[in-house]
């Protein structure tokens, strides 16, 4: 029983520091309007940023999808899991977001995690390449950047003036430049054309995880490339599609050269099952919402709610990080403090979830509401209310 009291140890102690994470069992459908535990609760917690995963097309295309292809893939893709679904899914995101891209090819992953993994340890496989981190990266790129076999540079948050001269600095026979394009944990948009000329410059790779910008920015959402409308060789571009795309899964774009590198050499596309092919038919119906007269829709909806709950909210001593998206976090501080907060906020019926160490840093324990297209102006201004009532308490 050694080992076992060792972890009951370990458990022990973060309960001691309040970290302890419990989840919670949803029993209906992704909405705002949730079942949890025989309650009613309004959330504010999911990344359904159009509100797509419950939409009836999608669902209906889901069912489709499983009728026509079953209900699982069988192997990997490059064994016989590779269904004229996924083929039609990667080639429609390749169309969807190639006018930012040369020469553009996708390829589909299970999740966003595998994507990113698959493409620092591919890129990054030469013991001469340098990768440079952006600071308040995501853990999946942070992860993939510890497995490739680059060396690792830190750069602080959006400080262009340090990434380029350490990119100056650099030998490197492969430099990759690597960062959120919206941070999960803040809600601000990294500067991508600085960072992308900078990578022009010193001939790098310019990685872009766009898990929360994918749909949601831009004119047709085809995410941070549009939304600044950028084009470049150098990007490697990464989208999920459990998010506002409302499925699962995710996508790496890139030239084609890029892509045909991962496919070779990149373990976590080649050593796991394909994701269902239904999943696949069903994101072709999501990203014709979300290039679509609806999409333009839902986003022209979410983006009136963030600025009436930038109007509504008026807090004098907790800190609301400043964000343009649908992330919209507060600051409370110690840990203890903000899973208070939290309960104080699901006493009143809403569920937004606090977040703590080690995925922010110490001391800076804050609440993260995240918006969506399926909220109402009377739910966002309920939240509002009910947030500001409690930082006077």
């Amino acid at each position: 029983m050694k080992l076992i009291d060792t972890i009951e140890s370990q458990l022990r102690q973060l309960d001691e520091q309040s970290l302890t994470r419990e989840r919670r069992v949803v029993e209906t459908p992704c909405k705002p309007r949730l079942t949890v535990g025989g309650r009613a609760l309004l959330a504010f917690a999911s990344n359904d940023y159009l509100g797509l995963a419950a939409h009836p097309r999608v669902v209906d295309a889901l069912r489709e999808g499983a009728s026509l292809y079953g209900a699982g893939s069988g192997a990997s893709h490059l064994i016989s899991g590779h269904s004229v679904a996924h083929q039609r899914l990667e080639d429609r995101l390749a169309e969807f977001v190639g006018p930012h891209l040369e020469s553009a090819r996708a390829l589909s992953f299970c999740t966003g995690y595998m994507a990113n993994l698959a493409i620092l340890t591919a890129l990054g496989a030469d013991g001469d390449a340098q990768i440079f981190s952006e600071s308040l990266n995501h853990a999946s790129l942070i992860d993939g950047a510890r497995l490739a076999r680059a060396s690792v540079k830190v750069y602080p948050h959006a400080d262009l003036a340090a990434l380029g001269a350490m990119l100056a600095a650099s030998n490197a026979t492969a430099k990759l430049v690597v960062t959120d394009s919206v941070f999960s944990m803040d809600g601000d948009i990294a500067p991508l054309p600085e960072l992308l000329a900078l990578c022009e410059r010193h001939h790098a790779w310019l990685v872009i995880d766009d898990a929360h910008g994918f749909g949601v920015l831009g004119a047709h959402g085809r995410g941070a490339l549009e939304h600044f409308d950028l084009r470049s060789p150098n990007i490697v571009y990464m989208g999920t599609l459990g998010k506002a795309a409302g499925v699962g899964g995710a996508f790496v774009a890139a030239h084609a050269s890029v892509i045909e590198l991962m496919i070779q050499r990149g373990r976590p596309y080649i050593y796991t099952t394909a994701a269902p092919p239904a999943l696949a038919h069903a994101l072709l119906t999501s990203i014709g919402i979300i290039g679509g007269d609806e999409g333009a829709s839902r986003r022209a909806h979410l983006a009136s709610l963030i600025a009436a709950f930038d109007e509504q909210l008026d807090l004098k001593h907790w800190q609301r990080v400043p964000s343009t998206t649908a992330i919209q976090a507060i600051v409370i501080g110690t840990n203890e403090e903000v899973l208070r907060i939290g309960a104080g906020l699901h006493g009143h019926g809403l569920w937004v979830p606090a977040i703590r160490p080690p995925t922010v840093p110490e001391g800076t324990a804050r609440l993260r509401a995240t918006l969506s297209a399926a909220h109402t102006h009377e739910e966002v201004a309920q939240l509002a209310a009910v947030l500001n009532d409690l930082e006077r308490t």
